[in-house]
């Protein structure tokens, strides 16, 4: 049944063109599975998006007309990727994968049986002995793209920019869930109130490497335990946790963010700032106001209604003179959380893997640029501005950092030596960029 779930979901991600993790959030034939059978569904949906393109090279080998119905291709994917990446026995992972394409195109069944079978035969051999050289650590840029199901392109050039071990760590992290880290809002309870309450939700916690964080060894049941709804507790990974205690405002502080979105950081900020004393005075802006109304109401319900602002605002518009009053007074500092190309995320967003291409992230950090200089004008003598992404990629990280301090806006500004790096790793947290630069007095 859970195959058959997971093929009826990568057939509304394909359809809708949606992201596979915010569709398995919100199916219902997903949640009338038991625990185990929602978990393994969930695996083979991220697996084959993240693994999309690499699967259609496979199963295109062995078909005589590439040109498939979408609804077989979506479950020879599927069947595909329990072959090369989870360790199903081949004559079940065939069988089964078989019967979903008899389940959609009878006449068919046939042609996927020998495709399966050849899938089996020729490339689990071959995806066999390149773990065996990631393993020995003698591997090459195309043993990583195999092994991940990430497109060759972007494995060279994490391997290129951060090194072979990283990307190494890159590609590995590809074939694991992802960990799922919370954080405590202590606005709402204590760093032990939110232990406890995890631990009567059977979550299983773990104190992770952060005051208030933890590491749930049991995540299933966290959606439907009421803490995020009541925001006791929010959902973020290590190393965006990270980036928040690195730009950690001070109580009473006055703050823009600049990429507000639904909210996440801001909660990891006013915690920071209500560990050392008490909030700080937010304003969050974002250009998409679905997103400010969900940030608006999770502030109310996260306690933080009376010391956050959010307002519907371009940031490349910052440095306009005509900004609604919120904006008008300088800030101590200007937090700008960017869009990006979430290479640091795939295994979170794994649709991102295969919809990327380099134009995009030459765009992208053209836009981040335009953002960072934009924002930099709301920055008060010697107050800071700090820049940060989910990318991996050094032309939306460092490279936009340099071509900002070689701007005439940027020559107002230095570096203050604060700055954070991480690359996704098996078992471990996400890759996120985080710089800040201080504003000459």
């Amino acid at each position: 049944m859970a195959r058959v779930v997971a093929a009826s979901v990568l057939g509304d991600v394909r359809r809708r063109d949606a992201r596979a993790r915010d569709l398995l959030r919100t199916s219902s034939r997903l949640s009338d599975l038991d625990v185990r059978d929602r978990a393994f569904a969930s695996r083979l949906v991220l697996g084959v998006v993240g693994a999309s393109g690499l699967l259609d090279v496979v199963i295109n080998q062995h078909v005589a007309r590439p040109r498939l119905e979408p609804k077989v291709r979506d479950a020879l994917r599927l069947a595909s990727f329990e072959l090369l990446f989870l360790s199903t026995p081949a004559q079940v992972a065939v069988s089964q994968g078989v019967e979903l394409v008899r389940g959609v195109r009878p006449r068919a069944a046939g042609m996927a049986n020998a495709v399966l079978r050849r899938v089996a035969e020729r490339d689990v051999p071959r995806r066999t002995l390149a773990l065996e050289r990631v393993r020995a650590h003698n591997e090459s840029v195309e043993d990583l793209a195999l092994v991940s199901g990430y497109p060759a392109w972007l494995v060279e050039r994490v391997w290129r920019e951060r090194g072979q071990e990283a990307a190494r760590d890159f590609a590995c992290s590809a074939a694991e869930p992802a960990p799922v880290f919370v954080m405590t809002n202590l606005a709402s309870c204590s760093a032990q109130e939110a232990y406890d309450l995890l631990a009567q939700k059977g979550l299983s916690p773990r104190a992770a490497q952060l005051e208030g964080s933890y590491v749930l060894d049991a995540p299933a049941s966290l959606a439907a335990s009421g803490l995020l709804d009541d925001a006791l507790v929010v959902v973020a990974d290590l190393s965006a946790q990270r980036v928040a205690g690195l730009v950690a405002p001070e109580p009473g502080m006055r703050v823009l963010e600049v990429g507000q979105g639904r909210g996440t950081k801001t909660i990891l900020l006013q915690s920071r700032a209500i560990g050392a004393g008490g909030p700080a005075e937010v304003v969050g802006i974002d250009s998409e106001a679905f997103k400010v109304d969900v940030s608006r109401r999770r502030m109310s319900r996260a306690g933080l209604a009376q010391s956050v602002c959010s307002l519907v605002f371009d940031a490349c518009d910052l440095d306009s003179s005509e900004l609604p009053p919120e904006l008008r007074d300088p800030f101590d500092l200007v937090f700008v959380d960017a869009p990006c190309s979430g290479t640091g995320t795939l295994r979170r967003h794994p649709e991102i893997a295969w919809r990327l291409g380099e134009r995009d992230v030459t765009q992208l950090a053209q836009l981040q640029v335009r953002m960072l200089v934009s924002a930099s004008a709301r920055v008060r003598e010697g107050g800071r501005l700090c820049y940060a992404t989910c990318s991996v990629l050094r032309e939306e990280n460092q490279d936009v950092v340099r071509l900002f301090l070689d701007s005439e806006a940027g020559r107002e500004f230095c570096v203050d030596g604060k700055a954070f790096v991480s690359h996704p790793s098996p078992q471990g947290p996400d890759g996120h960029f985080c710089a800040c630069l201080v504003r000459k007095g």
